[in-house]
């Protein structure tokens, strides 16, 4: 799930996160923003098992991602605002700002 802040900077303030339900120790999120780095943005785990990070991203433009559970689980966002096909026959989830 994601949540968009605009500002008045040309960016838009991202909150992307994940429930409880997803089961994992540690999430990452990875895209065409880090260079699918899966390391530069580790999200936030919460005690009430969600995890979640906040990301300033440009406007009028849209971005692939994914999530990486403890290290080997890929992941879509449920609720992205559409999937594209890669070429690792799956899908990417993408942010459309």
């Amino acid at each position: 799930m994601h949540t968009v802040k605009q500002t008045s900077k040309g960016t838009a303030r991202v909150t992307f996160s994940l429930p409880a339900q997803v089961n994992a120790g540690r999430a990452v999120i990875c895209g065409e923003f880090n260079d699918w780095s899966t390391t530069s943005h580790p999200l936030r785990h919460y005690k009430d098992g969600h995890f979640a990070v906040t990301i300033d991203l440009d406007r009028n433009r849209e971005y692939r991602y994914r999530f990486l559970l403890d290290g080997e689980r890929w992941e879509n966002d449920w609720a992205a605002d559409g999937y594209v096909p890669n070429t690792y026959g799956s899908d990417d989830s993408v942010v459309r700002l």
